[in-house]
């Protein structure tokens, strides 16, 4: 659970045998000290804005960023809380006692670099509510672009999340980049100033020797008092903060001292000197409570989550985690915007949950399929089918767009609102050209993703079964059918595309070539959420109604495309046939209402997945991705003589 408290208290409860030890009472006195910072109101209120450092270029830039919420004017009154969203992490402020124009003067670190996150969404949530705060405004600000501005602070509109993103009100924010001399000195004063037990501003031996000990640098430890005395320039026999953070600043150069951290024990590299320090400054700012925001949070809607849902998650009925999370624990879906760099959640009404969950996650659940289940989810898919048909359906549009509203931008769709006449119209929308440019269109050896989506890619059939397909009988055979020979993709790689019903539902192609076969497979019609996807109770790709194409290649041999239909989902179609010649990018074809899935596999060692897909799916963490961006590139050595009309880019591209 995100909360500010927790270092705090799994600190106070150490074995009692490991009290005496220096690096115990180093930890000990590093919390004591930041409890008594926050009973004296710190010095982190009223903060005057930071002198900004200009970037001159962002290449190669690797360095702490400060950013700063100042404070906000809305145009109605209540009581607010700002999220900062950043790569993995989410921080909130405190809750603001001003209800007009809120002050939160609230900051934090970021570790920033050029080819890392550095888009940062803030989230100003209204905070009436028991359970879960409102989200009323957000905007997004791209911080090495701010750096290398004149302007320190910046005046930012707050956009409501709800279509046409009407200004809800303003923040003020200032971001800067510390010094890295500076980091170091403070750093030093701020780690010296614990071990300075009679808190007279210098350091005796007694406590300078400790220091020594709990930074874990063996050699250093062997000679304390050499360096002690080189560092007391004066020769009083004490050290004040400024010398001693002199000496270390000095020894980063020469042979660092900390070999491990005072704060988390994690073992330092020697050589990665630059990331140590900026390892160390934001460790201790997290443990010593230095900076306002609290961390601890995946995503905004997990730190704007009211009291009720805290004690919820404290008492096990819920979990919020990143990666494979099944059975009654499933209660969030956390996954990696690889555009934005940053978690988000995905929306899932909760008496949705709880049924998958009862129906999927149980043995009693898969009983029920058997007893009728299966084609109660048929028929009731096919009415509902026929009901999003209707001209009735289409009042529900403006409602699902509000449901979805941070989800669904209506500034991409090709036809405004009332061009939709029904809502499987508009469920099946198409987008303006251009907002999903195809990565290396000219390229035929880069292959890209094939919709708007959850992505999970796994190198061989067996790391998706450890990693996340739960089914026991999952095959490739038993997923194309038996109308298609399976031999060309046995042990081949695999690529999962999970469509939400917020999700734009037209499917492309993610190679060129042609279209050699096409088999409808009937089937049931389970969810493809990963409550069912990770169940080992059903199993949904190989029993669910899909349609499988047989791509042919030049660039990556054959490629097996099903489309899997789901709950909700009543038809499948495709807007290519057999023997059409088709370019990657290109639209193949729909699914309507509901939710559904796409999988692509390929055959052993034809394609080199982009590697930060197949890191995020190592963890059982899906990457939000959108179709026509770069999915891999061709593994193959084929000759341009043997295809002169095909342009390829280098594998390294």
């Amino acid at each position: 659970m995100g909360n500010g408290s927790s270092k705090l208290e799994s600190s106070s409860s150490s074995d009692p045998d490991a009290e005496d030890s220096r690096g115990s009472r180093f930890k000990k006195r590093m919390h004591l000290r930041r409890f008594l910072r926050r009973r004296r109101g710190g010095d982190a209120n009223g903060k005057g804005i930071r002198s900004h450092t200009k970037l001159g270029s962002v290449e190669d830039f690797a360095g702490i960023a400060v950013l700063t919420l100042i404070s906000a004017q809305m145009n109605f009154k209540d009581k607010w809380l700002a999220c900062v969203s950043f790569g993995e992490q989410t921080f909130r402020t405190g809750i603001s006692d001003h209800t007009k124009d809120p002050a939160w003067n609230s900051e934090k670190k970021l570790l920033l670099e050029k080819d890392g996150p550095h888009i940062a969404r803030i989230s100003v949530f209204e905070t009436n509510r028991i359970s879960r705060n409102n989200l009323v405004g957000y905007c997004e600000i791209d911080l090495l672009e701010f750096l290398s501005q004149d302007s320190s602070s910046e005046e930012l509109k707050l956009l409501d999340p709800s279509p046409p993103n009407a200004v809800v009100g303003k923040i003020y924010v200032s971001c800067s980049v510390e010094d890295p001399i500076e980091t170091e000195k403070r750093f030093a004063k701020r780690i010296l100033s614990i071990v300075d037990y009679n808190e007279d501003g210098e350091l005796s031996f007694p406590e300078f020797s400790d220091l020594i000990d709990a930074f874990g640098n063996q050699v250093a430890a062997s000679k304390k008092e050499e360096l002690f005395k080189a560092a007391d320039k004066n020769g009083d026999g004490v050290v004040t903060l400024d010398e001693l953070a002199a000496l270390l600043a000095a020894q980063q150069e020469k042979e660092p001292l900390m070999n491990r951290c005072p704060v988390c024990g994690e073992v330092l590299e020697v050589s990665d000197k630059l990331n140590n320090m900026i390892h160390l400054t934001l460790c201790f700012d997290e443990g010593t409570g230095n900076q306002v925001m609290t961390g601890g949070f995946l995503t905004d809607k997990q730190a704007a989550y009211g009291w009720m849902f805290k004690l919820s998650e404290w008492a096990h009925f819920s979990s919020y985690d990143v990666g494979l999370n099944s059975g009654s624990s499933a209660s969030h879906i956390v996954v990696y915007d690889r555009q934005k760099k940053r978690l988000v959640e995905e929306i899932i009404d909760g008496k949705i949950v709880l049924s998958m969950r009862a129906i999927y996650q149980s043995k009693v659940g898969l009983a029920l399929m058997d007893k009728g289940v299966k084609e109660l989810l048929h028929s009731i898919s096919e009415k509902q089918g026929k009901r999003m048909d209707s001209v009735e359906s289409a009042k529900d549009i403006p409602h699902f767009i509000e449901s979805f509203k941070d989800q669904i931008n209506m500034n991409e769709v090709k036809h405004p609102l009332e061009y939709f006449k029904t809502f499987n119209e508009f469920f099946i929308r198409e987008l303006k050209p251009d907002v999903r440019p195809i990565a290396h269109v000219e390229c035929d050896d880069v292959a890209v993703c094939a919709a708007d989506c959850r992505l999970m890619a796994f190198k061989s059939i067996d790391d998706s079964l450890r990693l996340w397909i739960k089914g026991r009988k999952f095959s490739v055979q038993g997923l194309l059918g038996q109308e298609i020979s399976a031999g060309a993709f046995m042990d081949g790689t695999l690529v999962i595309f999970r469509l939400a019903p917020q999700d734009y539902h037209r499917f492309h192609f993610p190679v060129s070539g042609f279209i050699e076969q096409i088999v409808d497979i009937p089937g049931c019609l389970y969810t493809v959420n990963p409550i069912a996807v990770n169940s080992k109770y059903c199993n949904v790709f190989t029993e669910n109604k899909r349609s499988v194409a047989i791509i042919s290649s030049s660039d990556f041999g054959k490629v097996a495309f099903v489309a899997i239909g789901a709950t909700m989902v009543g038809s499948i179609t495709f807007t290519k046939g057999k023997g059409d010649y088709v370019k990657k990018g290109e639209e193949f074809g729909y699914f309507s209402f509901g939710g559904s899935t796409v999988i692509c596999v390929f055959e052993k060692d034809s394609i080199q997945i982009d590697e930060d897909l197949l890191a995020n799916s190592s963890r059982s963490l899906e990457t939000l991705v959108r179709v026509g961006t770069k999915l891999g590139v061709s593994t193959r050595r084929v000759s341009q003589a043997d295809l002169p009309d095909v342009r390829r880019c280098a594998l390294d591209d």
